[in-house]
């Protein structure tokens, strides 16, 4: 399996791993007490169906910039992990999650954006 291969597996498994988490975590396991829990889960999932399209896809830029929307997953993550101990271990499959789907985004951006500068050079 070549690298490229590789980080678009990585990058999906932390995607989807992301968002049944999310729904999982706000409609079921530890849902919301003092907002609706439909608009926490509208506010949480939402961004992330933005990019699905181009993820599976295997559009560089798109992996570029769900970078960054990962970013924001990773502090939720954090900052759940740190305050609530009644949500501890599904702010760590969060991070978890979050550090997958960046790590995998950007390495396949990366070596994508190599791979077709290769090409069009040919």
């Amino acid at each position: 399996m070549n690298k490229v291969r590789f980080f678009w597996w990585m990058t999906i498994t932390g995607y989807s791993g992301l968002l049944i988490l999310l729904l999982s975590w706000f409609a079921w396991l530890s849902p919301p007490e003092v907002l609706p829990r439909s608009l926490v889960i509208l506010i949480m999932t939402v961004p992330l169906l933005f990019p699905l399209r181009g993820l599976l896809y295997g559009r560089p830029y798109t992996f570029a910039w769900t970078s960054f929307l990962a970013l924001f997953y990773f502090i939720h993550g954090v900052s759940e992990a740190y305050s609530d101990p009644e949500v501890r271990l599904l702010a760590l499959l969060e991070i978890l999650f979050s550090v997958l789907l960046y790590t995998g985004a950007m390495l396949f951006a990366r070596y994508r954006g190599r791979e077709l500068k290769a090409n069009k050079g040919n």
